[in-house]
């Protein structure tokens, strides 16, 4: 930026309340014009909150706003996209019913005597496409359901930018994108920024945020820690401006191996509540002592595999086995009794009863459990003392037995749900996505915990999207693809980007010929991943071991890669 040039947005002592929460206490910000700045912090530390305070959503309580120099208020979103500001939200704001062009222009909708000139429209949609080298132009006439998520990322790009955004805000923009989606994500931010475009991106990322953007600031409990230069900081010094304590990121190599066989899944079938099939057939098993990490963009399957493992779903066709028992048919209650804990992906609508104190919350699963349940009748001294043990050893804070679940935030929710879970002695845990909307000092303790019971001798099988957690936690990897799993990896033989590639539907080979040609040097060609299509055959591959011991070593059988 020069000298002479004002910034796009300067905050000024922006404070936002609640009642008695106050979310953004005197927060200052600047965007300096034709930039990224990512905006970084825990949950909870007001990130979101203040970006709505700019966008018009919250008027702030004290503070003021500038844009290009010039002081504004905003009542309304409204207001803020007629000076330029437009807003991505984290969950699309998108009519799926109705086609890419009707939603760029919903609302803004260019008239011809009195009619809406649609020519028109595409005519200026096609500029926007043609600028930035977006490929939405190529989808104008098909319906938001039918395209896929990236394509409906850039399509809430080119909706405010058909309105006329100079400022875009984006929340948490990579949080249902593979890798490839990302890394052109970032290809139309730098894009967007070097054509005079300034961007907000809204990430508790570090890695991401250090990889795009050129300031960062952090904001912890409301306030702003500071902003430093991206290219003069890294993931350690930002994580300790976060919590205010170093992080550990990089856990230790186990010294420890697995054991026998506690899951056996074999050939499972399951379908949704509209009776479509969601899993085909997926085959595999999880050691105890082991974390079997199954990934894959949200919406592959993932939900029904869990509910079916877990005993909350009926299964189509298969065998579920457990500790040499089949338990396909057995009750949630039953699985529970024999070691199978759960930690849920929605922690609020299924691990806890939020307006329930912490102490009957800690009764959940144990309602026929010694020694909280004696001839029929609960021992509430035993489950009080349960539920501070885990608030204690979990440090749940506030740490206050009788604390309604509601009142704590979601990654002391979730420190209270794992702890609960893990406290039951199971032989196996069924964790899914148990650190999503979760800060970064509770994803540190979680994994440690999860790592401590695994060489324990604890089975673990981690559903997740997050690849930097399945990489980190996991001794294989089964990657699910629209219900099948397309092949099962060694985290220490596959790139991050070869994983991006397999949850898009590419299958084992082609990764590997595709890796053997980038190795070489040569041009590789790669479509858009989100286009991509499980072969048949694809799930050749999915049972890296047997029932007769062969090592978890990350080989793929039946004529599959060696990962």
């Amino acid at each position: 930026m020069s000298d002479t040039q004002e910034p796009a947005v300067e905050l000024d002592g922006v404070t936002k309340r609640f009642g008695d929460v106050v979310a953004n206490d005197a927060v200052d910000l600047t965007l300096e014009s034709g930039s990224v700045h990512a905006l970084v912090g825990e949950n909870g530390a007001g990130k979101t909150t203040l970006m709505s305070v700019l966008y018009g959503l919250y008027e702030p309580d004290a503070g003021t706003i500038s844009i290009d120099g010039r002081p504004r208020r905003f009542d309304s979103p409204r207001d803020a996209i007629d000076a330029g500001v437009g807003m991505i939200h984290q969950h699309f704001q998108l009519v799926d019913t109705m086609t890419v062009v009707q939603n760029v222009v919903l609302g803004h909708e260019p008239s011809r005597r009195g009619l809406v000139d649609e020519d028109s429209a595409r005519e200026d949609i096609a500029d926007i496409c043609s600028t930035y080298g977006f490929d939405v132009d190529e989808h104008l006439d098909t319906r938001v359901e039918d395209v896929g998520v990236g394509v409906q990322q850039r399509v809430e790009i080119v909706k405010s930018l058909y309105r006329g955004a100079d400022v875009l805000i984006l929340d948490e923009p990579t949080a249902v994108l593979t890798p490839q989606e990302v890394e052109s994500l970032f290809d139309v931010m730098n894009e967007l920024a070097d054509r005079g475009r300034s961007l907000i991106f809204i990430t508790h990322k570090l890695d991401e945020a250090l990889g795009v953007a050129d300031r960062i600031t952090v904001l912890r409990d409301g306030k702003s820690v500071g902003t430093v230069a991206a290219d003069a900081t890294d993931r350690e010094e930002l994580a300790r401006m976060m919590v205010g304590r170093d992080v550990l990121f990089d856990y230790p190599e186990r010294d420890t191996e697995p054991g026998a066989v506690a899951l056996d899944v074999d050939g499972l079938r399951v379908s949704d509540d509209r009776g479509l099939e969601q899993v085909g057939g997926v085959d595999f098993t999880v050691r105890e002592g082991e974390v079997f990490g199954v990934a894959g963009v949200d919406g592959n399957g993932q939900a029904e595999l869990v509910e079916a493992i877990t005993g909350l779903r009926d299964v189509d066709a298969g065998t579920v086995t457990f500790e040499g028992s089949e338990v396909t048919d057995a009750s949630r209650r039953r699985r529970i009794e024999s070691g199978i804990a759960y930690v849920p992906e929605d922690r609020q609508e299924e691990g806890l009863v939020q307006d329930y104190d912490l102490v009957r919350n800690a009764l959940l699963g144990n309602q026929t459990v010694e020694p909280y349940v004696e001839n029929g009748f609960v021992d509430w001294d035993a489950v009080r003392d349960h539920a501070e043990a885990i608030v204690d050893e979990y440090d749940v804070q506030p740490p206050d037995a009788d604390a309604e679940a509601a009142s704590l935030s979601g990654g002391n929710q979730q420190k209270f749900v794992v702890g609960r879970e893990l406290e039951h002695q199971p032989d196996l845990v069924v964790a899914s996505h148990p650190t999503r909307g979760v800060d970064i000092g509770s994803i540190e303790f979680i994994h440690e915990r999860l790592l401590e019971m695994r060489d324990e001798g604890l089975a673990v099988l981690l559903v997740s999207s997050k690849l930097d957690e399945v990489r980190k936690l996991s001794d294989r990897i089964a990657v699910l693809y629209e219900g099948e799993f397309v092949g099962v990896v060694d985290p220490d033989d596959v790139t991050e980007q070869e994983l991006g590639l397999l949850m898009a539907g590419r299958t084992l080979d082609e990764v590997e010929t595709a890796a053997r040609v980038d190795e070489s040097g040569a041009d590789v060609r790669t479509d858009e991943p989100g286009d991509a299509t499980a072969t048949d055959g694809a799930n050749d591959a999915t049972r890296a071991d047997d029932a007769a011991g062969s090592p978890p070593d990350g080989t793929v059988e039946d004529g599959g890669v060696e990962s």
